[in-house]
């Protein structure tokens, strides 16, 4: 089974409360750290079903949700369909493979995706190719942790989270400055608890 194929089948399923209320907590994070305005044209890289993103869709001009799972696209596309919100799109996009779906984007936001990316230096460089100069991204995701949190026989788990400092440093030397690493929520599994962070940083 790959991971795409994974993620295909969950699609159905994967708007649970516990999944909304992440998606607008980490959407006030980023609103807290970055300036949105009618004008931002924002790309949700891993979009999923889109909870982030449309999360954000009400502060910006335009929220582009990317999501490489055909199943998790479907399941967008037909939310989008039954909403009323002209300025959000759906495209299938992988950030490590494919070409930028648009032009370049004010802002690039993520919730829990970079743990599934092997290579978090091409990724963070590759993010940093979706914006325009002086965009920003805003990616949020799990603190290093013991590997408890997606349990063993996860697919497509690349990293156990990550050490804040450095992945503050690989965001400066893949071209971003202003980089800063805050919180931005945690999330609670079998009595545990587990802090997200929010990676910010400007493209220079």
């Amino acid at each position: 089974m790959t991971e795409e194929t994974n993620f295909d089948q969950k699609a159905r399923g994967w708007d649970t409360p516990e999944r909304r209320e992440r998606a607008q907590a980490v959407a006030q994070a980023i609103r807290e750290r970055v300036a949105l305005t009618e004008h931002t044209r924002v790309i949700d890289i891993g979009a999923g079903t889109g909870l982030l993103g449309l999360a954000l869709a009400g502060d910006v001009g335009e929220v582009v949700l990317a999501e490489p799972s055909s199943g998790m696209l479907e399941v967008t596309l037909e939310k989008l369909a039954a909403a009323d919100r002209a300025n959000v799109s759906a495209v299938r996009f992988d950030l490590l493979t494919d070409a930028p779906p648009a032009a370049p984007f004010d802002l690039a936001v993520s919730l829990l995706v970079l743990h599934h990316l092997a290579d978090t230096r091409a990724a963070l460089g590759a993010v940093r190719n979706l914006l325009r100069p002086g965009g920003w991204m805003a990616l949020a995701d799990l603190d290093a942790e013991d590997g408890s949190f997606h349990g063993e026989g996860a697919e497509g788990i690349h990293h156990h989270g990550f050490d804040r400092a450095a992945i503050e440093e690989l965001a400066r030397d893949v071209g971003f400055s202003e980089v800063a690493v805050n919180k931005a929520t945690e999330l609670a599994r079998d009595g545990r608890t587990y802090p997200v962070f929010l990676l910010t940083g400007r493209r220079d």
